[in-house]
């Protein structure tokens, strides 16, 4: 595991020990659940980057209504 250091205002990291704590967690074990999500969401991004690239050739041919958009 690779250490890193990083700066914040000394209120914000008070608080955000207290919510740690709150949690029965460490504030470094926060930030790895906080980084791992951050990364995911980064690849769920570029995922559907890359999928609405490969449909873009799609068209519905018209507009749909509020009604049909939300038939079941």
């Amino acid at each position: 595991m690779k250490n890193i250091t990083l700066s914040a205002e000394e209120h914000l990291i008070e608080q955000a020990r207290h919510v740690a704590h709150s949690q029965h967690k460490t504030l470094n074990a926060a930030f790895r659940e906080w980084l791992e999500g951050y990364v995911a969401h980064s690849g769920r991004a570029q995922e559907f980057t890359a999928l609405m690239r490969r449909l873009r050739h799609v068209r519905a041919g018209r507009r749909f209504s509020r009604e049909e958009m939300n038939e079941r």
